[in-house]
């Protein structure tokens, strides 16, 4: 279920909107084209839940302002002009619309309080929601998808219902320590990044490892970790080039678009 935003927590006349800066910039205008075409692709791989879920990035250049998805529409739905510049008081300084609830109140405290978190992506996508909400630790480790994950994972314990206020999106970044991946338990996951091809590689790769570890669960038969050796070294190797390939995974996402749905960008 998802809440409107209805009421900002600061000054929203018509004056916030005049002061800003120029959005036109080609930066940004590559930022939300890259989320756009993340927003398109996550619902082509049933990442997505209804209007629910939100995808985040700071905008380039302004550190106290991030882009983000409207109230109201669905991720296969977005473009790149659909998508809102919000501040860190509740006030959307660039767009049409508002943001959901919890968007603004989990995606303004991770941004503001984790300024590494230049992108954060939230999903309740079913293979790793499913672990997050089963008993101990979510990945098992005995896949190598899964272990480019090791080290980098948080699990937040403390589900508190929906997240409505400033309170729990500090709770929630709290939570996340260092890690860039957090299991929510009994709510779903957030990928945290430096990029937004970074963020989108590890959501991907974090729904298929969780896939894979769900049908090994369903055979009955006991799953097989690594070693905490070979985990520890396989995921040092697969940090090696991870901002390139990552970079190279969303230029085919957005190829693939360019060729089926180029509305994403307009």
């Amino acid at each position: 279920m998802a809440h409107s935003l209805s009421n900002s927590t600061g000054p929203s006349d018509a004056s916030l909107r005049h002061n800003h800066p120029d959005f036109a910039s080609d930066a940004i205008r590559e930022a939300k084209e890259d989320l756009a075409a993340c927003f398109r692709m996550a619902a082509r791989l049933g990442f997505e839940e209804g209007i629910c879920n939100h995808f985040s990035a700071l905008v380039p250049g302004h550190d106290d302002l991030f882009i983000v998805n409207p109230y109201g529409y669905a991720f296969r739905e977005l473009k790149a002009p659909d998508l809102l510049v919000c501040d860190f008081h509740g006030n959307v300084v660039d767009g049409d619309g508002t943001p959901e609830a919890t968007a603004f109140y989990i995606h303004a405290e991770l941004h503001r309080l984790l300024p590494r978190a230049r992108v954060a992506f939230h999903t309740h996508m079913p293979y790793a929601t499913a672990l997050a909400m089963t008993e101990g630790e979510p990945l098992i480790w005995a896949g190598q998808t899964a272990l480019q994950f090791y080290g980098r994972t948080a699990v937040d314990e403390n589900y508190n219902g929906l997240a409505l206020d400033q309170a729990e999106g500090a709770r929630i970044a709290e939570a996340v320590g260092d890690a860039d991946i957090v299991f929510m338990k009994n709510h779903g996951v957030m990928v945290l990044a430096p990029t937004i091809a970074r963020a989108w590689d590890d959501l991907y790769y974090l729904e298929r490892a969780a896939q894979v570890q769900t049908l090994a669960m369903s055979t009955g038969r006991k799953v097989l970790p690594v070693s905490p050796e070979i985990a520890e070294a396989t995921a040092a190797q697969m940090q090696e080039g991870a901002l390139e390939s990552a970079q190279l995974h969303l230029a085919s996402v957005r190829r693939q678009l360019d060729a089926e749905e180029p509305q994403y960008r307009s």
